[in-house]
């Protein structure tokens, strides 16, 4: 019993980090100014009609969650962090998109078995820190038949490698935890929902990004408003010397992918995949 009752309290105390992090900077002016085709994108993938009722999870500031409610469907979006939830609120009122918000964790829905006719996650529940737990939901509480669909970076893409650069620099994660980039292999997500869904369609796309000027641009901006890197940058805070090095890392990353000297324009690799629940 003192074992379970540790292991809740631990992942408590992760969910409470998670939540402070994603609250960090500003992620709804990154997804909005950066990402906010791939919203469209997973909505159109999942066949999103009118009258369906869809789940989107680890939603944010509702980059699909409000292009599905403006496609006809009764959205429910979640995340963990509320201070997102409230970006989304307002963001979605502006629109004219109703839609019903909930805080929950992505590994433990407070929705029931076989509620939704589409569940989906924009880059979302990829950063869920125990990847079988997060894939387990997103198969539970879609029905029979349903879809079931995710953008997610992949590890070879420029966010994937970002990650791997600010590794070094970025508080260890706790045991058992997965890194996020992982939702980006096909063959990972397959492992994760198995034989549990059917007609699984996979495809590696890129969102073209052209916000900055150049690679030092990049990094600030990240450095500024994007809650993992703020987290890695405050765990070497008392480093100045680690500090200059994770700033020459980033500088260099988006030096590399950039697409001549200037501006630097990227192409950001995401992998999209939708399936189908069995029946």
């Amino acid at each position: 019993m003192t074992d379970e009752i540790d292991a809740v309290e631990a992942d408590r105390a992760l969910k409470t980090k998670h939540r402070k992090m994603w609250a960090l900077g500003d992620y709804p002016t990154v997804a909005a100014e950066l990402v906010s085709d791939l919203g469209p994108v997973l909505v159109q993938a999942c066949g999103v009609r009118s009258g369906e009722r869809v789940l989107d999870i680890a939603a944010g500031a509702g980059n699909a969650a409000i292009p599905a409610a403006l496609a006809g469907a009764d959205v429910v979006a979640c995340d963990l962090t509320p201070e997102l939830m409230e970006a989304g609120r307002r963001l979605a009122e502006k629109r004219g998109a109703g839609i019903e918000w909930r805080e929950a964790d992505a590994e433990a829905l407070p929705f029931a078995d076989d509620e939704f006719d589409t569940v989906m996650s924009c880059l979302g529940v990829m950063f869920a820190p125990h990847h079988q737990a997060g894939a387990d939901e997103l198969v539970r509480v879609c029905r029979p038949g349903g879809t079931i669909g995710l953008v997610s970076w992949t590890p070879e893409g420029f966010i994937g490698r970002m990650f791997a650069a600010m590794k070094p620099y970025a508080p260890a994660p706790p045991p058992g935890a997965q890194p996020p980039p992982l939702w980006g292999q096909e063959d990972h997500v397959r492992s994760l929902l198995a034989d549990r869904v059917t007609g699984v369609d996979a495809r590696r796309q890129a969102v073209r990004v052209e916000r900055f000027e150049r690679p030092e641009d990049f990094r600030d901006y990240f450095k500024a408003s994007y809650g993992p890197t703020i987290a890695a940058y405050r765990n070497i805070a008392d480093d100045p010397g680690r500090v200059a090095a994770l700033d020459r890392d980033l500088t260099d990353l988006a030096r590399r992918h950039g697409d001549g000297p200037e501006p630097t324009v990227m192409e950001w690799e995401y992998l999209l995949l939708t399936a189908r629940k069995r029946g």
